[in-house]
């Protein structure tokens, strides 16, 4: 009997000292249960209620989706320039999905929780004269492709600089309620091609639903990219990630994606003109504050004006840009009404 007890107990301490040495990411997927899984060949590369979804799925669901680099498989670690010049641009933006969401209305808001996003092992980079932000000076296309340490999560550029890698997806949206196909190059109300280096595991973002079902779709997978996203391009690499796709039935609306992490809550707007956006982004904070927090327009805007950190997401994606606003949670939490 001393002896099975014995047994016991060393299993149940190397049992513990087992998930003691397991990653927080890892145990982190490990308690997940991944419900549906979606290749990269279930894509498609416009945004429209036209296109039929490839997965119908209940609110709650968790989704694992593998997503091509930028071109759709195009190109790999061996691709050159003169590749690069030639590839199919109709199949830029190759999304996967789009995904029904059971019981989603015009109206709602779709909350997508991104649990996990997992490197691939290369990636490329190009500067794209017709939309890189100094088009007049660098008129010429410019590639490179970039090996990924994938245990290091690191890249390192032109052997000189090693660039820590924060991945994410570059196009996340809804779809639009139009049945034209919609280009997936410029942000919209819907989401789109919002290029938000904010937008990174952990993060959840809140859409709008234009469209019965929602139909979300993910992809232009980033391993890291600077916020404006200057030259036209991000290192674009394949990426695997699991994300949690919820529901959520509110008087409250909202006009275009905002997004929260554990240390700020950020609201999206695009437009055609930085000013534009970074007045709509604001009116947009404006409004969050005004009705989470039951507080007057007028103060909600000069608390903005404290806290508030207007960013620069993305300037390339013609004929719009993207700008947010970002406000810490830790102040929030301060609330001496709740």
């Amino acid at each position: 009997m001393q002896k099975v007890i014995l047994t016991m107990m060393i299993t149940l301490i190397a049992a513990l000292l087992c998930q003691c040495n397991t990653p927080a990411s890892e145990a982190s997927e490990t308690a997940l249960t991944i419900d549906y899984t979606l290749t990269a060949d279930q894509t498609h590369d416009k945004f429209s209620s036209a296109i039929a979804p490839v997965l119908r799925v209940k609110s709650g669901s968790v989704i694992e989706a593998f997503t091509h680099e930028a071109t759709g498989g195009q190109l790999s670690i061996h691709s050159t320039l003169e590749e690069y010049q030639t590839i199919d641009r109709s199949k830029i933006h190759t999304l996967t999905g789009p995904v029904y969401v059971e019981n989603a209305e015009p109206g709602d808001i779709l909350a997508v929780k991104l649990h996990k996003i997992e490197l691939d092992s290369w990636g490329w980079q190009a500067i794209v004269p017709r939309i890189a932000l100094l088009r007049d000076e660098f008129d010429e296309y410019s590639f490179v492709t970039h090996k990924i340490d994938k245990q290091a999560k690191t890249a390192t550029f032109g052997n000189r600089f090693t660039i820590p890698l924060k991945p994410f997806p570059g196009v996340m949206g809804v779809a639009p309620a139009t049945e034209e196909m919609l280009s997936t190059g410029p942000p919209r109300a819907n989401g789109g091609n919002m290029d938000d280096p904010n937008l990174v595991e952990g993060t959840t973002v809140y859409f709008p639903v234009f469209v019965k079902g929602a139909l979300f779709s993910i992809g232009d997978p980033h391993a890291v990219q600077g916020l404006g996203e200057v030259a036209g391009t991000a290192i674009e690499s394949p990426l695997r990630i699991i994300y949690e796709i919820s529901l959520i039935k509110s008087d409250r609306k909202i006009e275009e994606p905002q997004y929260e992490t554990d240390e700020v809550y950020a609201v999206t707007a695009f437009a055609t003109t930085l000013d534009e956006a970074a007045k709509k982004a604001t009116g947009y904070m404006v409004d969050h504050l005004a009705a989470t927090y039951k507080m007057t327009r007028e103060d909600a805007y000069m608390l903005c004006s404290l806290i508030g950190d207007l960013k620069i997401a993305e300037v390339v994606d013609l004929p719009h840009v993207l700008v947010t606003m970002h406000v810490p949670k830790s102040v929030l939490a301060s609330d001496k009404m709740q």
